[in-house]
């Protein structure tokens, strides 16, 4: 591949050039799922029994699929599977499919925790049913770095990275993708979301279902996008919430990150802004937030906060958990003011908590599906003239995440250029799913992890996508408005679509700090649906 020219090689360079520099430097098509043999592999059979004495009303079982398509009779992957039945069986209509997304995050755990968030008249209809991706906890969970090392690289890391910090995490990227090659090496070039999609639809094969109805939020949007495009005529309803623009996603990644990278910044930016609107209500930045916040992480990381395990809290360690919280709207922005308050004091903080062991199995999933999915061009100058302009043009939180070690999203590109698996796996067909049943796109106007323009794109690019908005903050609307609920609730119940062109603004207002509200202290091991409040 050629490199960019010189004169586009500026920490300076605007998003847009970005996003065009991302297209000239295109990545190469490769090898999908789509494209596998042709012979069907055999149906799981699936044996139902209790989930571990959990007394939910839960059952549990486990389904063979092919670990490689291409072969779909040869070696297999064991997936762990749950549901619970529709409460009123004489109406049932059939099954939900609950899908968490991360990637790295159990769908087992995700449908029995969200259970109850589900209004009875889904619960009354549906099988509701989850199950761990390939890759991820009960399905043979991806180790790259072990827990000692992943504790090394993030204690080390710093809010407010110096000189040198792009070329360590290019160092750090090429010994995780190492340890991934080393310890998950037989699973990794079958962990991508074309693999994923048939593994539903074998699971709906084996629940003895003609179509189903799914629910995919984050990831999970993406998820279900491919599921889509590969089996349209086996879509009931479909619902994406917090959805992904596949296009961009896979085929110019750089383009892709620099709107993630955007829209995290403006999320922080926004709340930083309402705190020095709002100085009571918050508590920081006495009128001034913005800078205390960018002397807050410095001062971290020059005297890092020893917590209560031991480790250190650094300005990375701040910027890390601000990342998962700003998520949850404007409702936990007074606890975010509260515990940038306790943090400059050196007290007890959930934002001055190190990721944890937990953390860590869900960051190796998160790093390697999507290396799996995604194939970044392999330039050098382009990876430090991408991730230079991306982290310059996020401040807040760009240059501690973007330049940190493998984590979330944000910073897979230096370990995804030098990405040591084949990707058969990966979906490179048309997203358009063709011949589907109308599917339903939520979008929230100040989502700071998928940005709404994804989720405009995506409508536009599903032939029977239709978009409902939520105007608020945070990450997914479902559950977070009661007026989306509402005409989500209707749409997977009856098939009946909002109105084109539907605006809901009804974002529960920032709380007093005398009612706890519940996004706080998010942990981005676990997600679920929220209860409506």
């Amino acid at each position: 591949m050629t490199d960019v020219p010189r004169r586009r090689v500026a920490w300076g360079i605007s998003l847009v050039l970005i996003a065009v520099t991302a297209l000239l430097g295109g990545a190469p098509a490769a090898t999908g799922a789509a494209r596998a043999a042709a012979a069907a592999p055999p149906v799981p059979v699936l044996s139902w029994g209790p989930c571990g004495g959990a007394g939910d009303g839960f059952e549990c079982a486990t389904a063979r699929v092919p670990l490689d398509y291409r072969r779909p009779t040869g070696p297999t992957l064991a997936l762990a599977v749950t549901r619970r039945l529709a409460a009123d069986r004489a109406h049932r209509t059939g099954v939900l499919v609950l899908h968490p997304g991360g990637p790295g995050n159990s769908g087992v755990s995700f449908a029995r925790s969200s259970y109850e968030a589900l209004p009875a008249s889904l619960r009354d209809a549906f099988d509701v049913v989850g199950y761990d991706m390939r890759g991820v906890a009960g399905s043979g969970q991806v180790e790259c770095w072990n827990d000692q090392e992943y504790a090394a690289a993030v204690d080390g890391a710093r809010g407010a990275p110096g000189p040198g910090a792009l070329r360590e995490a290019v160092r750090q990227g090429a010994d995780f993708a190492q340890a991934c090659q080393e310890r998950s090496g037989d699973l990794l070039p079958f962990i991508g979301t074309g693999s994923n999609a048939r593994d539903i639809d074998l699971l709906r094969q084996a629940l003895g279902e003609q179509t189903l109805s799914f629910y995919g939020r984050s990831f999970g949007s993406y998820v279900g996008t491919v599921y889509a495009a590969q089996f349209p005529r086996r879509v009931r309803a479909m619902v994406l919430d917090g959805a992904y623009d596949p296009r961009r996603y896979t085929q110019v990644p750089y383009a892709y990150d620099a709107g993630q990278f955007a829209a995290l910044d403006a999320a922080v930016g926004r709340f930083l802004d309402w705190c020095g609107r709002n100085s009571t209500a918050c508590g920081f930045g006495e009128g001034r937030p913005r800078e205390a916040f960018e002397k807050l992480k410095r001062d971290l990381d020059a005297e890092p906060v020893v917590t209560a395990s031991g480790r250190p809290a650094t300005g990375y360690t701040l910027a890390y958990r601000l990342m998962f919280n700003i998520n949850s709207g404007q409702e936990i922005w007074p606890y975010l003011g509260q515990a940038l308050r306790a943090a400059q004091a050196r007290q007890a903080s959930f934002l001055l908590s190190p990721p944890s062991p937990a953390s860590f199995d869900f960051l190796n999933v998160n790093m390697a599906v999507e290396c799996a999915d995604r194939v970044y061009p392999g330039s050098r100058l382009l990876l430090g003239a991408m991730v230079g302009a991306e982290t310059a043009a996020a401040p807040l939180l760009g240059p501690a995440i973007g330049l940190g070690p493998p984590t979330y999203d944000h910073n897979h590109a230096p370990t995804c250029v030098q990405w040591p698996a084949e990707r058969p796996s990966r979906f490179d067909g048309s997203y358009r799913a063709a011949g589907s049943a109308p599917i339903l796109v939520l979008g929230t106007t100040g989502d700071p992890d998928t940005p709404y323009q994804d989720a405009v794109a995506l409508a536009g690019t599903l032939e029977g996508g239709r978009l409902l908005t939520f105007a608020g903050e945070g990450h997914t609307a479902y559950n977070r408005s009661a007026c989306v609920s509402a005409l989500v609730n209707d749409y997977l119940a009856t098939l009946a679509l909002p109105a084109r062109g539907t605006v809901c603004a009804d974002e529960t207002p920032a709380r007093s700090l005398g009612r706890r509200a519940p996004g706080v202290e998010v942990d981005e091991t676990r997600d679920v649906i929220p209860v409506l409040r």
